[in-house]
């Protein structure tokens, strides 16, 4: 069975060039791209999806898969987002451009399956990912999860910090690096106590929190599908020194589904 790349945040830097090229050769086989990120402007308890048929960027249109809408919205779990928060959202949108660009060649010959994932209770999270799981065990299909990591600062009304780690960025690092091994441990459970009790806000928690939850249930079923996950990539938008500063932590990492 080909290997399925699930991509947590897609950066474009020199030492992601094999992860990168791997990514590439993977969306080249894939008709599906579903695309999971966090709601940012309105609070929702499920998962939502498009109202449209389709979304433009700078290259051309992304047409959304109306098949597997239709799948999901047989099993009453998701609702409709309106247009106005569709268009408000950037979690989704900021990925359509580099999905374009790599798949150029293929244009017409695939869609984009785009999820806008809530604020979501465990049981929901648990609920999400068995619904999700038959698609992530397709190797047609491609999963792009967006998330940043540590929003820290006054403004975004968390200052964790631990002193013994020495600066406060190195604070953050550490935390965001702790949450991050609990993703490559694919342990739903223990990334769900990490962020209970350190509240770090990681803002596609939930979106991770499904895809999990997805390949638990694929392991539950003893289908003998072995995953691997690998972070390459960690960097903050500033190095914090003090409680006045405020800085975002990026991360990307690679999914393998064989």
């Amino acid at each position: 069975m080909p290997d399925i790349t699930i991509v947590v945040l897609v950066v474009d830097m020199p030492t992601d060039k094999l992860i990168l090229l791997e990514f590439i050769l993977l969306l080249f086989c894939s008709r599906r791209v579903f695309i999971l990120g966090p709601s940012h402007h309105v609070r929702l308890s499920s998962c939502t999806l498009s109202s449209v048929d389709r979304y433009e960027t700078p290259l051309y249109d992304l047409f959304i898969d109306q098949q597997v809408y239709s799948e999901l919205q047989r099993t009453g779990q998701f609702e409709t987002m309106s247009v106005q928060t569709d268009e408000d959202e950037h979690s989704i949108e900021m990925h359509l451009p580099y999905i374009a660009k790599v798949m150029e060649s293929r244009q017409g010959h695939f869609t984009i399956v785009p999820i806008l994932v809530g604020s979501l209770s465990v049981e929901k999270e648990q609920m999400y990912g068995s619904i999700f799981a038959k698609y992530l065990a397709d190797p047609e299909n491609l999963f792009v999860i967006s998330s940043d990591f540590c929003h820290w600062g006054q403004r975004f009304r968390y200052t964790y910090y631990d002193k013994s780690c020495g600066e406060i960025w190195q604070s953050i690092e550490k935390l965001d690096k702790m949450g991050m091994e609990l993703i490559e441990s694919l342990d739903p459970t223990a990334f769900t106590d990490y962020l209970r009790k350190y509240q770090n806000t990681i803002c596609g928690r939930h979106p991770i929190g499904v895809l999990l939850n997805s390949i638990a249930c694929l392991r539950q079923n003893g289908n003998g599908y072995k995953f691997s996950v690998k972070f390459n990539k960690y960097a903050q938008s500033g190095q914090c020194r003090a409680m006045k500063d405020s800085s975002v932590s990026y991360a990307s990492a690679a999914l393998t589904v064989q």
